[in-house]
């Protein structure tokens, strides 16, 4: 059974992915979520923000544990990357394009007005980095170059989201997520072989 706190976090989460943090109102929170003005209040003192924040933050954790289940469940890191950029497209058009994570959407509109959830928003960035460059470390990269590599695939993974969604066309992910993946394996090979040599 739900709790009002989960049935707020969860419908904001729904309306962000839809609408982004603008364009969704605290009385259509409240409708969708079932739950009185009151409790929001109670759960989120500061209103709009303090629930943006829970749920960027909350979801964040979310996609963080999927990476790490499918990184669990891979042979290499290479793979570990062709299978979530795969997954991310599947659910794209599963859901008719509707953009599955709030992160980003939330990200583009609030970075340049509302400092609290931009913090927040690059919080949970930093977060999906370090999850990345830690896989890519125990494949063999040199630190540094584990979070260079993990920047660019977070970052490609974002640009990508947009691309498909713009295009209607998961395609455009599988595109980026094939190139994300050769540049995985090559920059492993490279260091695997630099190791190699140098030992």
């Amino acid at each position: 059974m739900t709790t009002t706190r989960e049935r707020l976090l969860a419908a904001t989460n729904e309306l962000f992915r839809r609408q982004g943090f603008n364009g969704t109102s605290m009385s259509e929170i409240t409708k969708v979520s079932g739950s009185p003005t009151g409790s929001l209040y109670h759960f989120f003192p500061g209103g709009k923000d303090d629930l943006g924040a829970a749920v960027l933050t909350e979801s964040g954790a979310s996609y963080r544990a999927l990476f790490e289940l499918i990184a669990d469940a891979a042979p290499d890191a290479a793979t570990a990357v062709a299978d979530f950029f795969e997954g991310a497209a599947v659910v794209l058009e599963e859901t008719d394009y509707i953009d599955p994570c709030p992160i980003g959407t939330v990200a583009r509109e609030v970075a340049s007005t509302n400092d609290r959830l931009r913090r927040a928003a690059d919080a949970v960035f930093d977060s999906w980095v370090e999850a990345a460059a830690e896989m890519f470390e125990h494949d063999g990269l040199a630190r540094l170059d584990a979070e260079e590599l993990a920047t660019t695939v977070v970052a490609a993974l974002e640009g990508g989201f947009i691309l498909a969604r713009t295009r209607g066309d998961a395609e455009q992910l599988r595109i980026i997520g094939r190139r994300m993946t050769a540049l995985t394996a090559a920059t492993l090979s490279t260091a695997i072989e630099t190791n190699t040599s140098g030992a």
